[in-house]
């Protein structure tokens, strides 16, 4: 137990020296993650949980009606595709716009890291690179950072939407006109 307190505590040293690293542009750059992550695990525990229940419930309607040959009917049949592909569909506009905001907090922190070069420059002379690597550091962490959190959010966010097509063709396939 004492070595798992040690540890853990470890961990978090690292991580605030790790956020100290990348400047304040970092911090934003992990609420941001988090705010994409919690988006993310959203979609997927919908996916898991609820969006099989949605689809039965949508074809169990189409199945429950009488008539499916008249054009009404056919827009009803539109209404339950669309629908089901809505829910699932929900909230993968805002992930995608945190994604793309990813790498632009990253380049936002890059300008600022390379300010606080600059100013360091102004004041020291380039002669000390000591006095350059913290704004170094300021300017390629939060870069790394940006693009790392904009790439594990792009590849679930095309995955999702891949499920999305994909559950859209399948309702409207087990959907069948027949009586």
């Amino acid at each position: 137990m004492q070595n798992l307190t040690a540890d853990f505590y470890a961990l978090l040293e690292a991580i605030r020296d790790f956020m100290e690293l990348g400047g304040p542009v970092l911090t934003w750059i992990a609420v941001l993650a988090l705010v994409l992550w919690t988006f993310m695990f959203e979609r997927l525990l919908y996916l898991g949980f609820s969006h099989r229940r949605v689809v039965r419930d949508a074809i169990d309607q189409w199945f429950a009606r009488e008539d499916r040959q008249s054009w009404y009917a056919h827009q009803i049949r539109e209404k339950l595709i669309s629908e089901t592909a809505a829910r699932l569909e929900k909230n993968l506009p805002i992930i995608k716009a945190l994604v793309m905001l990813c790498p632009l907090m990253g380049l936002l922190g890059t300008v600022t890291g390379m300010i606080e070069v600059f100013e360091v420059m102004a004041i020291s002379g380039s002669g000390n690179p000591r006095s350059l690597a913290a704004g170094v550091s300021k300017a390629t962490v939060p870069t790394m950072a940006g693009m790392v959190v904009a790439l594990s959010g792009l590849f679930l966010n095309t995955w999702l939407q891949r499920k999305a097509q994909m559950s859209r063709e399948e309702v409207a396939e087990r959907m069948t006109f027949s009586k």
